[in-house]
């Protein structure tokens, strides 16, 4: 007969393979026999933040604050804002013209939670309230267990619950409870003063924070903070006095590199980005930026080099074979560029993936000066996503090369469907 495991390891099994729901399924059975087992309150609560958990360093949204500065603020001088950014520094001619944003930042070469999740166009969006009300315990002693219990209760309360006005309201109350010595607890009311859009008291607490103890994520929000106010050069005066305490650290100089990104100064963010992989070289960001940059620099076979390093880091889907097949068709090795296409076209997981292969495939046509293949890719394209922009757009471009005018009609309802896709997505520009 098999030996039956204790309910907590299995439930700490559980969470250890990433088996969340499982693991707080099972402490919620633990709970119901023994409604004051810490250790199950514990993990539980650890189970359901892990659920939801997102890294509040790299997500940026913005919230009521940030929409009402960005409305009011003036003009900033180039070079000194993340909404003016600077000219372009990279020069030269190259394969193709590098996509941007409306507001003149290049398409970074990798996709990050902050670009991914996009920002809030009304105050309705911004706002945010709890999911479901939360059952507190109660409060009993002041021992170590106590403290690692009301973290454990923030953190459900912050993340889980979304409930930012109470947990600020606890963290305000351990703080003082610590008599102000705790530096833990000062980021976390600077982390919910930034997600209310506070961000002048936030930065009051993380400085504070930073001062009894300085710690690497403490440096992350902080910039953060100075990124949302639209201060980028604050912002990497901070990190580089955060490199001066911690040399080398890949977070830092990563955040350098995004900064520099934004402000489109190209140079600057290649420099700092191979700086991160003198730390370590299978960096994904930093590989996939400098390949990107490569490609758009009119060095398609450097670039082959960065996303080939993808496959023996074990990388292996449709995004990465659409790249190679990019660049091995620049780089003139036309051996490789449609076997990596049909690989890229095997991997895709849904019609957006597909529909994105065939958009390459069409400039690729256009590329050898076959109009009806690319016609053709373009069309297939659409086919399994009606909604993209792009594609629309070249379609147009390749009906006025046929001098098909006297089809406006057509032409006039692809100029349409390309304005209602890039109203779905306003932060991307059709090339």
């Amino acid at each position: 007969m098999g030996l039956e495991m204790e309910p907590l390891l299995l439930a700490w099994s559980y969470f250890r393979h990433r088996k969340f729901q499982l693991c707080a399924d099972l402490c919620m059975q633990m709970l119901e026999k023994s409604p004051y087992d810490q250790a199950a309150q514990i993990l539980k609560a650890r189970a359901l933040n892990e659920g939801v958990y997102i890294e509040e360093i790299d997500v940026d949204q913005e919230g009521i604050a940030g929409m009402i500065l960005n409305k009011n603020a003036q003009v900033p001088r180039p070079g000194t804002s993340l909404k003016l950014p600077g000219s372009n520094q990279t020069g030269g001619p190259s394969p193709a013209v590098r996509p941007i944003t409306q507001a003149g930042i290049p398409i970074t070469g990798f996709l990050r939670p902050s670009v991914q999740s996009g920002r809030p166009s009304t105050m309705e969006q911004a706002i945010r309230t709890p999911r479901t009300a939360y059952t507190a315990y109660p409060i009993a002693s002041s021992s170590g267990r106590f403290f690692r219990l009301v973290m454990a209760l923030f953190e459900y309360i912050f993340h889980h619950e979304n409930d930012v006005k109470t947990a600020v309201d606890l963290a305000a109350l351990s703080t003082e409870h610590s008599q102000y010595k705790d530096w833990w607890w000062k980021v976390q009311i600077g982390e919910c003063y930034y997600r209310l859009g506070m961000y002048l008291e936030a930065e009051k607490q993380f400085k504070s924070a930073l001062k009894q103890q300085e710690m690497v994520d403490t440096f992350l929000y902080l910039a953060k903070v100075y990124i949302s106010l639209d201060q980028p050069v604050t912002a990497l005066n901070l990190f580089k006095q955060g490199l001066d305490k911690f040399p080398g650290e890949e977070t830092l100089l990563c955040g350098i590199a995004r900064i520099y990104e934004e402000m489109n100064n190209i140079s600057s963010t290649t420099e700092y980005h191979k700086e991160v992989l003198k730390q370590d070289n299978t960096q994904v960001e930093a590989t996939a930026c400098i390949g990107s940059n490569h490609f758009y620099s009119d060095q398609p076979e450097v670039a082959l080099r960065f996303y080939r390093r993808f496959l023996q880091m074990g990388v292996y889907n449709s995004q990465l074979f659409n790249n190679l097949g990019i660049c091995c068709f620049y780089a003139q090795q036309y051996d490789m560029t449609l076997t990596s296409f049909e690989r890229a076209l095997s991997l895709a997981e849904n019609e957006e993936e597909v529909a994105e292969v065939w958009h390459i495939l069409g400039h690729v046509a256009v590329g050898i000066g076959d109009t009806n293949l690319a016609h053709q890719c373009f069309r297939l394209g659409l086919v399994n996503s009606n909604k993209h922009a792009e594609t629309y757009n070249n379609l147009a471009v390749l009906e006025m090369w046929k001098g098909h005018v006297k089809h406006m009609g057509d032409l006039q309802r692809s100029y349409t469907a390309a304005q209602k896709s890039e109203a779905a997505f306003p932060d991307h520009l059709g090339t």
